[in-house]
């Protein structure tokens, strides 16, 4: 089997309604963002009627993207996504880092310490992976504020720094480095070990609008995009991930594009499966004849 999958992201609200429609299309699993849906939900119920409705392909992730640090009902129901993970067969609980307002990021590393290493301890005892994306959410680098710590390299640096558990990780994804004009091969290459989870969110920048109007004209420069729509080579993204042994999976993160939307947005995304499946290496798997060629065995 191909060491990453092709998924997409599926809201958990209405994902009972959607897993059906989304058979035919050939994804290969699904992350399901919960928010504090939990909080009102059977979530072992939840979970079964989930489960048979996949029809057997897994759930790659159960995201909840909230103030980690902040907010107790975001931090409660993480904690219960970690305990309930493999009710719905899953190793990975993805979320963000957290934030303090007027509090900067250097200053926010004992609050993130001391939260993350209680984290870590629940999420070993599951035998749970937690992947944080790497979305600003409006935090900046003085100020704090937003929702998210961790959406640069100098932050990682820092978090894993304070926290060196290896079950904790980074949920990756290119948008996010282009939209704030940071390189993500360059970036990717240099973090490609501490990804746990990947997000199929790309982006495009219009450089010859930024070189004429500058940053902070109002004038747009830089948009979401759907992998295959934007700036990103997956190619090298894939080759990346499987070069540093990543077995896992891609997820498709929709609904951001503005120009495939609305009644579009399932056929863009049929494009992007079909295209991030040709970047992992192809769309059918076919055992390899015995014969290696120039290559020595792969190692796991």
């Amino acid at each position: 089997m191909f060491d990453i999958k092709i998924g997409t992201v599926l809201p958990v609200e209405h994902a009972l309604e959607m897993l059906p429609l989304l058979k035919p299309l050939g994804f290969e699993g699904y992350e399901l963002t919960c928010g504090h849906y939990f909080a009102g939900h059977d979530i072992r119920e939840s979970a079964k009627a989930l489960m048979d409705a996949a029809e057997g392909l897994p759930f790659s992730a159960l995201g909840c993207y909230g103030n980690t640090l902040s907010d107790d009902i975001t931090l409660s129901e993480i904690k219960r996504l970690i305990d309930n993970a493999r009710h719905f067969g899953c190793a990975t609980v993805s979320l963000f880092a957290g934030a303090m307002e007027g509090v900067s990021v250097e200053q926010s590393i004992p609050a993130f310490q001391k939260v993350f290493k209680e984290l870590c301890a629940l999420a070993k005892d599951q035998g749970v992976t937690l992947a944080i994306e790497n979305c600003p959410m409006g935090t900046s680098w003085k100020r704090g504020g937003g929702q998210n710590i961790a959406y640069c390299p100098d932050a990682w640096t820092l978090l894993f720094d304070a926290v060196p558990d290896d079950c904790l990780g980074l949920e990756w994804e290119p948008c996010h480095a282009l939209m704030q004009l940071m390189d993500p091969i360059s970036q990717l290459r240099a973090w490609a070990k501490k990804v746990r989870h990947v997000h199929g969110k790309d982006g495009t920048v219009a450089w010859d609008v930024l070189r004429a109007h500058g940053t902070d004209s109002g004038v747009p420069f830089r948009w979401n995009r759907t992998p295959g729509f934007g700036d990103t080579n997956w190619n090298d993204v894939c080759t990346i991930l499987l070069m540093n042994g990543y077995e896992g999976f891609i997820d498709i993160e929709g609904y951001h594009d503005p120009v495939y939307y609305d009644t579009a947005e399932w056929s863009a995304q049929k494009r992007a499966l079909d295209y991030l499946k040709d970047c992992r290496g192809g769309r059918e798997y076919f055992d390899c004849p015995v014969y290696r060629g120039y290559q020595t065995p792969k190692k796991k």
